[in-house]
């Protein structure tokens, strides 16, 4: 576990979850390994706006939290694919609502501009 997730379990379990997976593409990276393993390369080509570098350290962090597993298989060129694990699986229905909300308020953003501006609470 990494230094970062250990001080979160201190603090709240809100905070575990968002030390784990508030970094840079990793909850894209989940949602794309929810549908099975991919090779790293195909997971840049559903990413494609995420650089080599952000994607490795997001990738080995995932793996570090025991969310994603990394399998390198013996041939040659080395073949390594990436999945989720049992824990990480546990994560599909979180993303998938994430992304409909996401998908939603986009959609809402796009037929009024001004539809995020402004407060919802009543004085």
């Amino acid at each position: 576990m990494r230094l970062p997730v250990r001080r979160a379990v201190e603090v709240c379990p809100v905070e575990v979850a968002v030390s784990i997976l508030g970094g840079t593409w990793k909850l894209t990276l989940v949602k794309h390994l929810t549908a099975g393993p991919l090779r790293f390369g195909e997971l840049g080509r559903r990413v494609p706006a995420a650089n080599r570098k952000t994607l490795t350290r997001a990738l080995r962090e995932l793996e570090e939290d025991g969310i994603v597993h990394r399998e390198v298989h013996a041939e040659v060129p080395p073949r390594v694919e990436y999945c989720l694990t049992t824990l990480g699986g546990t994560l599909a229905p979180i993303v998938e609502a994430m992304d409909s909300w996401g998908a939603a308020y986009a959609a809402r953003l796009a037929a009024d501009p001004l539809q995020g501006h402004g407060s919802t609470r009543s004085a």
